[in-house]
């Protein structure tokens, strides 16, 4: 149920259960033996098939097999290819069309043991879109040269049934013979179409237009999720489908395109292989468990009609709402670098220790922390925190460089790369988003320009109310914040960012600079430490007010903070006075109470 009834001008909702909020996210997972591009993809989670593509520098026949839990070699294509589709299961898949080089017809069955040719497609086409549980139930569709033209197989017999509505190649597509979906593709659209067996519909398009993606293979068409693909550039960006709309969620770890995909739903899929632009063995899986109350905010109530109890999330609910406990010590004692990720996959990098700046990347597991590669350029002062995952990550604006508070790399998972420097000076910056959709704002000398990145160069958007540096600031590209900094006076204002703008509002309950923060859009944040004097305050931001929390237990500014996307698992590194390796982990218990009090 989702009838709304007033209390005494609250909002409550009433429910037949506690709410359980699913929260979908990518982890990296083994990879591939070979790497490749624009190969065939067919299976589910835990039982997938890899086949042919493009590999440096020709084409290959190789296939791979994938168990849940790593690859094996499998048997050889008849003929090596690239940009082609499969269809079916490991055990019983067919793959058709694509260039080897010249663009083919041959067509090819697997029965899990062994590839044998099959009946020719119909027309020579690459990059022609499939669906379909079985080497004998499957629907090939479009392709290039572009066309809408449609064809079911029976393991035998190809037979044209309706086109689709748009003539596309280079498109996603799940599901079965009967319940099928072709997603975007190329030339570049955000067009999706459902198939029933025989005709094709129009539903709700992606929100991001783009080819050269993936999805859960084996979905319905009530359920799929896509993911990658080029918009240019390419892409990690992944939207869910709920049989309505499609919804942007969590980013994979490596932006890639020309992709391949398995899965069973959107809660359960499998992207690997693909271009970054070079081809990659990356493998990442997509999980979507259950968890209760994680994401409620502070405060939120509603009525479980079936257990007649009025319950709650939060203080209002009697819940603690979060202590930091000691982590473990970073490698290099430093203080103003940056950092994403969380307590169990963090990454930091950068700042400065006597004599200089640092170059330093460490890698976190939940309980160690790995000296990674080094950033190009010693540097500290950058946007704070980072921007992106630990697998992919941008930092802003570092200063000593040729170009000081200019300068930005990007970061893979293993090598750090430079990238376009921002139009503005921005060191001392607030940050938000992600490697290719970030976001950058004020900064010393004291500004207030705001900028955007899309992956490949910077624009400036609207400027910040308050010109301001060596605030805390975070979200993501479209919903982030920023609060505190020196304006430069100390400053306890808060500005708030919908896409367009920024809008003054509840401001900090102390005002500093030097702090750090944490959050995933305009209405939740976390900020803790800061000057002057050195500090340990930590508050949380709902959206409209900051509330006082459990404070650190070390004062110190300069600290790198962990995801930009939450605030229930960052951690704080480093820091200042004296560059300390000091790491604290923020823990929120998720618990649902029932009120028991008025």
């Amino acid at each position: 149920m989702t009838t709304l009834k007033n209390l005494k001008g609250t909002a409550i909702q009433f429910l037949d259960a506690d709410p359980v909020v699913y929260i979908g996210s990518w982890s990296s997972v083994s990879s591939l033996n070979t790497a490749r591009d624009n190969g065939a993809s067919m299976g589910t989670t835990t039982a997938a098939l890899a086949a042919g593509g493009q590999v440096a520098p020709g084409l290959t026949n190789h296939s791979e097999t994938w168990n849940g839990t790593a690859w094996s070699e499998g048997n050889e294509l008849n003929t090596a290819r690239s940009h082609f589709h499969g269809a079916g299961v490991t055990t019983s898949a067919v793959v058709a069309g694509g260039e080897s080089p010249s663009v083919t017809n041959a067509t090819e069955k697997y029965n899990g043991t062994s590839w044998t040719s099959s009946t020719n497609y119909p027309a020579s086409k690459a990059s022609i879109g499939a669906l379909g549980a079985s080497s004998t139930a499957a629907v090939f569709f479009g392709g290039a040269p572009t066309v809408a033209e449609t064809y079911e197989f029976d393991g035998t017999n190809w037979t044209e049934t309706n086109d689709m509505n748009t003539g596309r190649n280079d498109m996603a597509a799940c599901g079965t013979q009967t319940a099928g979906m072709a997603i975007g593709g190329s030339p570049r659209t955000a067009v999706v179409e459902k198939y029933n067996g025989s005709t094709w519909t129009e539903v709700s398009d992606l929100n991001t237009a783009r080819n050269g993606l993936a999805a859960s293979h084996q979905s319905a068409n009530t359920d799929a999720l896509a993911f990658g693909g080029n918009t240019p550039p390419q892409t990690a960006k992944t939207e869910s489908w709920d049989n309505t709309s499609w919804t942007e969620v969590g980013d994979m770890g490596t932006a890639r395109y020309d992709l391949g995909g398995s899965g069973n739903s959107n809660k359960s899929a499998l992207a690997f292989f693909g271009g970054t632009p070079s081809v990659t063995t990356a493998t990442e899986e997509w999980s979507f468990p259950p968890v209760t109350a994680t994401t409620l905010n502070e405060g939120d109530m509603w009525f479980n009609s079936t257990s007649s109890a009025l319950k709650g999330y939060g203080t209002a609910a009697g819940v603690p709402a979060g202590t930091w406990s000691s982590g473990t010590n970073i490698n290099t004692a430093r203080g103003i670098n940056s950092g994403v990720g969380n307590k169990t996959a963090g990454l930091i990098f950068g700042g400065y220790s006597t004599p200089g700046g640092k170059a330093n990347t460490e890698s976190f597991n939940g309980s160690t922390w790995t000296e990674v590669a080094d950033l190009n350029v010693a540097q500290y002062v950058m946007a704070k925190g980072g921007l992106g995952t630990t697998t992919a990550a941008l930092s802003v604006a570092g200063e000593p460089s040729s170009l000081p508070g200019k300068q930005n790399e990007s970061w893979n998972g293993s090598a750090w790369t430079e990238v376009g420097d921002t139009n503005a000076i921005h060191r001392k910056s607030g940050g938000a988003g992600t490697q290719t959709a970030g976001f950058v704002f004020g900064g010393n000398p004291i500004t207030a320009t705001s900028e955007t990145w899309d992956g490949s160069a910077w624009t400036e958007v609207s400027d910040l109310n308050t010109g301001r540096a060596d605030g805390a600031g975070a979200g993501i590209q479209d919903s982030a914040w920023y609060a505190g900094g020196e304006e430069p006076a100390v400053s306890a204002k808060n500005e708030s960012w919908n896409g367009t703008s920024w809008t003054e509002v509840g401001d900090l309950n102390t005002a500093r600079y030097g702090l750090s923060g944490t959050g995933g859009s305009n209405t939740n944040g976390l900020v803790f430490g800061g000057t002057p004097p050195v500090r340990t305050n930590t508050e949380v931001w709902n959206g409209s007010s900051w509330t006082e929390l459990s404070d650190l237990a070390t004062a110190r500014q300069g600290v790198a903070p962990g995801s930009s996307f939450g605030t229930t698992d960052t951690f704080a590194a480093g820091g200042y006075p004296g560059s300390v390796s000091i790491t604290e982990e923020w823990n929120v218990d998720a618990v649902v109470s029932t009120v028991t009090t008025s």
